[in-house]
């Protein structure tokens, strides 16, 4: 199944995705506004990555691609917790692709997705302290919530950085929703 958005596609990685994510695990640029730990990976290392969670219910990953089919970036739902109905949502795009509204367009195809499709509760992410075009997104764009930071949590280039929590539940999506959506005439 292809998820569609207004201008970009989610859809599975493939086997033959693994140059283009053996690439982006490399990139250190990239890398330094994840939230997670990265050491370079190997392509076989990105091979038994994308084994370890081909059929798992609870971790959704998911290749995202313009309408072109070009791929630009990794968005995910993981840790799903079916039965409190939340996620941890997390993305990545490449540098050319940035700053052309795909961010936002990824983040509100996965929280369509998430809300109306999957019946979530809430969407929970991180944000690096200094990575202020994905706080702007989330919490400036996309309706997200800052609900905490946490001092000194991650380690980036000889200095500290607080972590941002933010989130969104299934009421604030709604809300978010509605403002985007002009009324209809009767």
């Amino acid at each position: 199944m292809i998820i569609k958005g207004r201008n970009i596609l989610l859809r599975a990685i493939e086997p033959a995705d693994t140059p283009l994510l053996h690439a982006w695990s490399n990139d250190p640029d990239i890398q330094y506004n994840l939230a997670s730990w990265h050491f370079p990976a190997s392509a076989r290392d990105i091979e038994r990555w994308l084994a370890a969670f081909r059929n798992d219910s609870t971790d959704q990953r998911f290749l995202i691609e313009t309408a072109e089919h070009v791929a630009i970036g990794l968005a995910n739902l993981v840790e799903i917790n079916w039965k409190d109905r939340n996620a941890f949502h997390g993305m990545l795009l490449d540098a050319p692709a940035r700053g052309r509204g795909y961010g936002a367009d990824t983040v509100n195809t996965i929280m369509r997705y998430a809300f109306e499709e999957l019946a979530l509760e809430r969407l929970d992410t991180t944000i690096i302290e200094y990575n202020h075009a994905s706080y702007r997104l989330y919490i400036g764009k996309c309706g997200w919530v800052e609900e905490g930071r946490k001092r000194n949590a991650y380690y980036r280039r000889d200095r500290y950085w607080a972590k941002i929590i933010a989130g969104i539940t299934r009421d604030d999506y709604l809300k978010y929703r509605a403002k985007l959506t002009p009324p209809s005439e009767p």
